[in-house]
């Protein structure tokens, strides 16, 4: 008699820091992630601060500007020196939706301050800047403590993206919080702009 014995298939998991795939950073520097970490580790990189391992990519390895920051963030994830959403301002929640309405109904619903009040509520914050069918930056909460980006982009004739970033906030918790509150007030965004 013979006696088969499963064994499960377990899927490969994708290696992501800074929410990038080991193999989106070789197919953009030339090195994965495992490689990255054992380079910045031979440069004692967990003992620097955010700047000077930014720098030492981008002169010594000739790394873009873009992706120096990229690699530092993850590499200070994977290495516990910075957390999952932290910056170095604090902590960061960032959402997006896109919607079946025209950027300019769009930015019409987040500027004008009655349409908007009937999507994000009447929270405490302030409109520090608006760039029309493009952005707004609002302060927010007591004192404008923690920054908004609402980022608008036009997908096509009559659909359009909202990405909200809300920015130092003081921690984890914080994060899940906005993001859920963010959910909801883009649920009703959507409600209101998808006529």
């Amino acid at each position: 008699m013979t006696i088969f014995h499963y064994v499960p298939i377990m899927p490969k998991i994708e290696q992501k820091y800074g929410g990038i795939s080991s193999d989106t950073v070789r197919a953009k520097t030339g090195k994965d992630w495992n490689e990255w970490l054992a380079l910045l580790d031979s440069e004692n990189a967990q003992t620097l601060p955010h700047k000077q391992i930014a720098e030492l990519l981008y002169t010594k390895y000739a790394v873009p500007d873009w992706w120096c920051q990229m690699l530092t963030v993850g590499y200070e994830q994977a290495r516990g020196l910075r957390a999952v959403h932290q910056k170095l301002d604090g902590f960061s929640a960032n959402i997006s939706k896109t919607l079946n309405a025209p950027l300019r109904a769009l930015y019409h619903a987040c500027a004008e301050e009655t349409t908007r009040a009937q999507w994000m509520g009447r929270k405490r914050y302030t409109v520090r800047k608006a760039t029309p069918n493009k952005s707004l930056r609002l302060g927010w909460g007591k004192d404008n403590v923690s920054r908004v980006d609402l980022n608008l982009y036009t997908k096509g004739k009559s659909k359009s993206q909202i990405v909200v970033q809300h920015n130092k906030l003081a921690g984890a918790d914080e994060v899940e919080k906005m993001k859920m509150y963010w959910r909801g007030a883009l649920e009703k965004l959507a409600k209101m702009v998808e006529k």
